[in-house]
């Protein structure tokens, strides 16, 4: 993929601010101020505490990091996770020993409850986002998702990095009509018993499903855009559980057990034990028939009424040392270059956050339009995420009821 020389010089800034006058922020062509940023930041380490479970996502990061060193002096370290919770944890703690300065995290790769946190117990830098140069190519009207974290505005606390859709595939010569809503996929199950199943909450994937079924069997959802309330919870989620009390036996194991993660589904379906799996990935099929993992005729879909969307961010602790080395190497995850590399499923295949639409046409071309084989060919709405609150409720009841 060609990457030209310079990333977003005093011109381009101030270019790009023109170009995107629906996504301006006040901070836009302070190219003084950026200057100084990068000049602040070069020789800087930025300790970036982000998932390792893809090997697809630590090549991208090593990427990432040679060239934010090459073109900006600034040496990526990639703290290689499991839990972003823990992240959080140890970030309190670090406030509660008193350490505002010196922190062990630079920044970090976070939504969800997690971000709502930190935001919360103020344990964030910022406002930093909408002034980095970059964020002027954000989709802030296309995708509403890029200021708005689990019903929790953002408010420039963390900026946006990629795009997620709750997303299904299957083999087209084993499924060739799939189940195209909960109510379908319920019929579905019925036919094939032990076909089908969800990861285990708290895994994110089968917390994701959860929700899923929360919302499509719920005839009014709007509580669910609002904190969990003190009284009520169990009249509200009642539709879900008789749901998921009528699936579980149709499922694999009847319901008795459940993967621990989606890759162990992945490997299920790919070993033909299971009928169906999902992601949170739109192109992750895609990306496994181009690495031979998944044969060319499986195929992905999502609910016809839409699926759970929501938009992954990199936040900046309060305590960070490198902060301007963090906004540097943030600034670089979002320009046209790094976007389209995360964006094509060679690399990665993790949709973007810019309007690419409205890129230059140099910008542009790096992006590939074609649809590759396993790819979402008709994209259904996002339904934008319940509140955060809503994610542990939900997980300690499904724990409760059958998490054995």
């Amino acid at each position: 993929m060609p990457l030209r020389a310079n990333l977003l010089s005093r011109r381009q800034v101030i270019a790009s601010a023109a170009l995107f006058p629906w996504a301006r922020s006040a901070f836009a062509a302070d190219t003084a101020g950026w200057e100084k940023i990068e000049r602040v930041a070069r020789g800087q380490s930025v300790y970036f505490n982000a998932w390792a479970g893809s090997e697809r996502i630590n090549a991208y990061l090593q990427w990432a990091g040679a060239e934010v060193d090459k073109r900006f002096g600034v040496k990526l370290e990639h703290v290689k996770i499991s839990d972003t919770a823990e992240v959080v944890k140890r970030v309190r703690a670090e406030k509660q020993a008193g350490r505002v300065a010196d922190g062990s995290v630079d920044a970090v790769w976070i939504n969800g409850e997690n971000f709502g946190a930190m935001k919360r117990e103020a344990m964030l830098f910022g406002p930093f986002a909408e002034s980095l140069p970059s964020y002027a190519g954000v989709d802030t009207l296309g995708k509403p998702t890029t200021r708005v974290d689990f019903s929790e505005a953002v408010a420039g606390m963390e900026a946006p990095w990629g795009m997620a859709q709750l997303t299904f595939y299957a083999d087209a010569k084993r499924v060739p009509q799939p189940p195209r809503s909960v109510a379908e996929l319920l019929e579905f199950a019925r036919k094939n018993p032990g076909r089908t199943t969800y990861p285990k909450p708290p895994n994110f994937h089968g917390t994701t499903f959860v929700k899923q079924v929360l919302l499509e069997v719920s005839a009014d959802r709007k509580p669910f855009y609002a904190p969990v309330p003190g009284e009520g919870f169990d009249a509200l989620t009642a539709p879900l559980w008789r749901t998921l009390d009528a699936l579980h036996p149709s499922q694999w194991r009847q319901g008795k057990q459940f993967p621990a993660h989606n890759a162990a589904m992945r490997q299920m379906l790919a070993d033909g034990e299971l009928l169906t799996c999902l992601t949170f990935n739109p192109n992750e099929a895609a990306n496994e028939i181009a690495a031979k993992r998944l044969p060319d005729t499986v195929t992905s879909w999502q609910h016809s009424a839409g699926t759970i969307g929501n938009t992954h961010f990199i936040a900046v602790p309060f305590n960070a040392r490198a902060k301007e080395g963090a906004q540097v190497l943030i600034n670089f995850l979002l320009s046209p270059q790094a976007q389209a590399r995360k964006a094509d499923i060679r690399f990665w295949g993790d949709p973007t956050v810019l309007a690419v639409e409205r890129l230059g046409a140099a910008d542009k071309a790096l992006f590939n339009d074609s649809a590759a084989p396993g790819s979402v060919l008709a994209p259904a709405p996002a339904l934008p995420e319940p509140h955060a609150s809503w994610v542990p409720a939900l997980e300690r009841e499904w724990l409760r009821r059958y998490g054995q």
